[in-house]
């Protein structure tokens, strides 16, 4: 299917009044939920996953994508007027964002960041346009061996590109993929790790595990701390919205280096629209002719994150929709999402939902177009939300997550597993373990093994069809050359300690 004819099929999908009013409710979850320091698109997604049980596939993903994407562009608010950022991903905004405040112009900060949001996603959902489609055409030559390698390629690469450790990335991918072997064995059926509990013959709940290691463990971590003091908060006027002709020119090369940093970044399994902030933060500051107006204010630091982040957030659908292997946590959800619609993202998804994939392109744009209408006459909203207190919005909270995964099933046991991963997701949070790669590893498990099994079942048993072909070998290179990668700096650091050790017991 050529370009035109796709974009004809898709605004036939996304224009219907049911995609339509999915994709708004989506983008507005989305943006409340960005603004709300401490809870995240991740635990937005997850709460609203099990409502969409009862739509179809198409208005389900639309509205999903909303959220998360919606949430970037709410994210900014509270970092650029107290200095909270509402997401992980906006966190770098703060740094001259805040300072912005101070000096009197939020409300240019604030547009800057709408128009330099839109633009990073737009860019990025041209290249999910034109390579998406192509990348799956190539992977239709892929047999199990392949997609057994570049799943594996892709777990190591979310553990090792995640922010924190490389080693507890590991870890954490390692914990998921032993998560999703609990259950009936989908071969021999016989039951695995079930230890007799009924309600564990099925496997774990995702919808109950998602909340819990995001929405839950989010709470716990921050209903510690001390509430947010909103007597700093500024009142934005629509007039002191408008940029000067300077603030323009200063961030439109900015924000095209970090719309570019961003789909680059978005289509790496594991990188996520954190790191795409922050290399474009730090490339922006690297090319500055004076890098000392980096934290006092300045334009470009808020300009070119804002555009990465969204960029790598549409960016992160080209893995997941071409070759089933989610860009991030929230792609996990939003393709755990699109199995339980009995969807399978494969090459042949192009073809075989070629509404779904070309309708869920065009309502990133209309959903992009609502957030760019939307968010600047919404500010005055915003502001007054931040100054509800934590004590009456968590709990409240917790009540929709209770609600929502009891009525997937209802089943108390499900309730129980959200309260058990909300405390395991805490303690990694404590520890500084990433909980991304686990849930990564928790979805993929089962297609991972699958297709081992299925690559071992052509091939007799001989592991070495694995590196006989030879994009499955390429894959595995990769894969071992990242656990390289990651292991040399520990083998290092270890050397250079035994060495200090050495010295000072000859002293």
């Amino acid at each position: 299917m050529d370009l035109i004819a796709g974009l004809s099929l898709g605004f036939e999908t996304a224009l219907s009044p049911a995609a339509l009013m999915f994709c708004f409710f989506g983008v507005s979850i989305g943006m409340f939920i960005g603004v709300l320091p401490g809870i995240g698109p991740l635990a937005a997604v997850a709460m609203i996953l099990p409502v969409t049980y009862h739509l179809e596939a198409s208005s389900a993903l639309i509205m999903l994508a909303g959220i998360f994407y919606g949430a970037q562009y709410g994210g900014s608010t509270a970092s650029i007027l107290l200095n909270l950022p509402g997401t992980s991903t906006t966190a770098v905004t703060a740094i001259d964002g805040y300072p912005m405040a101070q000096q009197g112009r939020a409300g240019v900060a604030l547009f800057i960041t709408t128009i330099t949001s839109f633009f990073g996603g737009c860019l990025a959902i041209i290249l999910l346009m034109s390579f998406a489609p192509a990348l799956g055409a190539m992977a239709l030559k892929f047999s199990s061996a392949e997609y057994f390698s570049i799943m594996l390629l892709g777990l190591i690469a979310a553990a090792t590109m995640s922010l924190g450790s490389p080693i507890k990335g590991v870890v954490s991918v390692v914990a998921g993929l032993m998560l999703a072997m609990v259950g009936m064995d989908t071969t021999s059926g016989q039951l695995r790790y079930t230890f007799g509990i009924l309600e564990l013959q099925d496997g774990l709940n995702l919808v109950a595990m998602a909340m819990g290691l995001f929405g839950v463990a989010e709470i716990l971590r921050n209903a510690g701390t001390p509430e947010r003091d909103t007597s700093k908060l500024q009142k934005v006027r629509f007039r002191d919205l408008m940029p000067t002709r300077a603030d323009l020119r200063q961030c439109w090369k900015p924000s095209l280096r970090g719309a570019g940093i961003g789909s680059f970044i978005g289509v790496l399994p594991g990188a996520g629209p954190t790191l795409a902030a922050f290399l474009a933060y730090a490339a922006e500051k690297r090319v500055a002719k004076d890098p000392s107006r980096f934290g006092r204010g300045a334009i470009e630091g808020i300009s070119a994150p804002e555009a990465a982040n969204n960029a790598s957030t549409q960016a992160a659908f080209i893995p997941t929709l071409a070759l089933g292997i989610p860009g991030d946590a929230a792609m996990a959800v939003l393709l755990g999402a699109m199995m339980i619609h009995g969807i399978q993202p494969r090459p042949e998804f192009f073809t075989m939902h070629a509404d779904l994939f070309w309708g869920l392109v065009v309502s990133f744009w209309i959903g992009n177009l609502m957030l760019l209408v939307l968010n600047i006459p919404l500010i005055g909203i915003w502001v007054r939300i931040l100054t509800v207190p934590k004590r009456l919005l968590f709990p409240a909270v917790i009540f929709f997550i209770c609600v929502g995964v009891y009525s997937v099933n209802n089943n108390p046991f499900d309730v129980l597993m959200v309260i058990v991963f909300g405390l395991v997701g805490y303690v990694m949070n404590a520890f500084q373990y990433p909980t991304a790669p686990l849930l990564m590893g928790f979805i993929l498990g089962p297609l991972i093994e699958q297709h081992f099994r299925r690559a071992l079942l052509f091939s007799r048993g001989d592991m070495t069809t694995f590196i006989d072909r030879p994009i499955s070998a390429a894959f595995l290179a990769a894969s071992v050359l990242l656990l390289m990668t990651m292991a040399l700096p520990v083998i290092k650091k270890l050397v250079t300690r035994a060495a200090e050790r050495r010295g000072a017991g000859a002293d």
